[in-house]
């Protein structure tokens, strides 16, 4: 099948799209760990309604589910063609899916960390 650019900007820009919500399902459809940071995001979600946090709190919130979210996609994306490149252990391969997977540490960690300093307070009641 031959490529056929599509040269209409509003079209090619839903498709675009289309096809980013179509990765996104995927994502969350298929890969265990982002199905887990996508059910904590939803939790979060619902510990900020009730707990009512106020608009700067649901901006770092957001950022911080999405930044996650965001890493946690491009790993996938990194593993997956590690995988089809060389589907047997080697080390170097082995050490870049390792350096993928510690951009999702760096965000899990930082993400945690917004998560405490928004839900702290208002579970001790400080």
């Amino acid at each position: 099948m031959e490529f056929q650019k599509d040269n209409s900007f509003f079209k090619g820009r839903l498709k675009s799209v289309s096809y980013a919500f179509n990765g996104a399902l995927k994502l969350i459809s298929t890969e265990h760990s982002v199905m887990v940071q996508f059910s904590v995001g939803i939790l979060l979600s619902i510990a900020g309604f009730y707990f009512g946090i106020t608009a700067s709190e649901w901006l770092f919130q957001t950022l911080a589910i999405g930044l996650v979210m965001s890493i946690e996609g491009l790993n996938t994306a990194v593993e997956k063609i590690a995988d089809f490149i060389h589907p047997e252990y080697h080390e170097r391969i082995g050490f870049i899916k390792d350096i993928a997977a510690g951009a999702v540490f760096f965000a899990a960690v930082t993400a945690i960390i917004i998560g405490l300093i928004i839900y702290l307070p208002y579970i001790s009641g400080i």
